[in-house]
C-alpha cells in the first residue's frame, strides 16, 4: 500500500483520487497514518467480506445456542475485567 501525506494528497488531489482506484492509499498526517482513500468496489468488497464473516458468527450462535443473561454478564465481566453495572 502507498502512503501519501495530507498535504501531497491536498495539492495533488486528482492524481491521488487515480491512484487510489488501482491500489488503497494510506494518508498521513504528522508522520502516523490515519485513514485509506481507496477504490469503491473496494470498500464494497470489505463489506462484503465483514457482513460474510458476523453472518457466519451469527449461524454458530444459532447452532450452539445462546447465552443466558447471567452467562453474558460473566463473559463481558471478563473480557473488561471489571464488575458489570446492575
Amino acid at each position: 500500500m502507498r502512503g501519501a501525506a495530507a498535504t501531497e494528497v491536498k495539492n495533488k488531489f486528482g492524481q491521488i483520487l487515480e491512484s487510489a482506484m488501482i491500489e488503497p492509499i494510506a494518508i498521513e498526517k504528522n508522520g502516523r497514518k490515519v485513514v485509506v482513500m481507496m477504490s469503491m468496489s473496494e470498500y464494497q468488497r470489505l463489506l462484503e467480506i465483514e457482513d460474510r464473516y458476523w453472518g457466519e458468527l451469527a449461524l454458530k450462535a444459532i447452532d450452539n445456542g445462546f447465552l443466558t443473561e447471567h452467562d453474558t454478564k460473566t463473559w463481558i465481566e471478563r473480557k473488561l475485567d471489571v464488575k458489570a453495572i446492575d
